[in-house]
């Protein structure tokens, strides 16, 4: 069985993009390259869900994207189709990064699924 490998990416929409990601470099020491690929430590993280009406991640309206990333990108999603998932039918190649899919989630949260070049 194919399974998820751990988290590929986390996506953000800001007003303006790269005063953001200067805020991250400078304030937390977030350094990424010009792929905005960012090299992490070894260690755990943490996946956990939320109830939908949690005050926890602030506004209500704020919203995210999980990025997971993958062995076998192919054999994931059809895995997912297999299982009724609802998985979008086009993939996309980024030279030098690797290959990306996606399937939303049963509450309609859509998650990007990556297997790195």
């Amino acid at each position: 069985m194919e399974r998820v490998l751990g988290i590929g990416g986390y996506f953000l929409r800001a007003a303006d993009p790269a005063a953001l990601t200067a805020w991250y470099r400078d304030c937390l020491g977030l350094d990424v390259d010009e792929n905005a690929m960012w090299r992490q430590e070894a260690g755990p993280t943490v996946f956990a869900t939320f109830e939908s009406g949690t005050d926890y991640f602030g506004a209500r309206t704020q919203q995210t994207m999980l990025n997971f990333r993958v062995r076998d990108l192919d054999a994931m999603l059809a895995q997912l189709r297999a299982g009724g998932a609802d998985v979008a039918e086009e993939t996309q190649d980024m030279e030098g990064v690797g290959r990306f899919g996606w399937v939303t989630d049963p509450e309609g949260h859509r998650i990007e699924l990556w297997e790195p070049a």
